[in-house]
């Protein structure tokens, strides 16, 4: 098996670990144990934990991205089609996003899963960046249940992006 290879499948079974389990599952021990390998084994690939944990909020943000311009490329500036993709992929992988959202990453990956949201609301870029600040905080509420009913979270989603929406779209 290459590098390259070996490098994708400790990333495979630490993101199924991390997903399946949480973070406090994420050592290196545990993951060394799903590949069936020596926890030293996996330092040939990856030099400490938080490269691999930098590894797998890279492949998030990236995903993040190809989610949006999806839905970018379905709704063309269209602010609650993008809302809602940024939403379900987050609620999707809430220890891979909880991961990645606390933790600064490269600034190319990072305006690349932003540019949908940019485009959408620019010429206006204080608006795109509270819409952005929006959809994450909301996010984070829903995954720490931080509503009392579901029916808050649709309610309180629907009236923030109505306010963000541009009133020409």
């Amino acid at each position: 098996m290459t590098d390259r290879a070996r490098q994708h499948q400790i990333l495979a079974a630490a993101r199924v670990l991390l997903e399946q389990e949480g973070p406090d599952a994420l050592t290196m021990r545990r993951l060394a144990g799903r590949l069936g390998i020596t926890a030293p084994s996996l330092y040939k690939h990856f030099p400490d934990k938080s490269s691999v944990v930098d590894a797998l909020a890279d492949a998030m943000l990236a995903e993040t991205a190809e989610a949006l311009e999806a839905a970018e490329t379905a709704a063309p500036g269209s602010f609650p089609a993008l809302a809602a993709a940024y939403r379900a992929h987050a609620l999707a992988h809430p220890h891979l996003y909880r991961l990645t959202t606390s933790r600064p990453h490269s600034r190319h990956l990072e305006e690349r899963a932003a540019a949908p949201l940019f485009r959408a609301l620019l010429p206006d870029e204080a608006t795109a960046r509270a819409a952005w600040a929006f959809a994450h905080g909301m996010v984070m509420m829903e995954l720490n249940d931080r509503f009392p009913t579901p029916e808050a979270v649709t309610t309180a989603w629907t009236a923030g992006i109505t306010a963000l929406t541009p009133t020409s779209l």
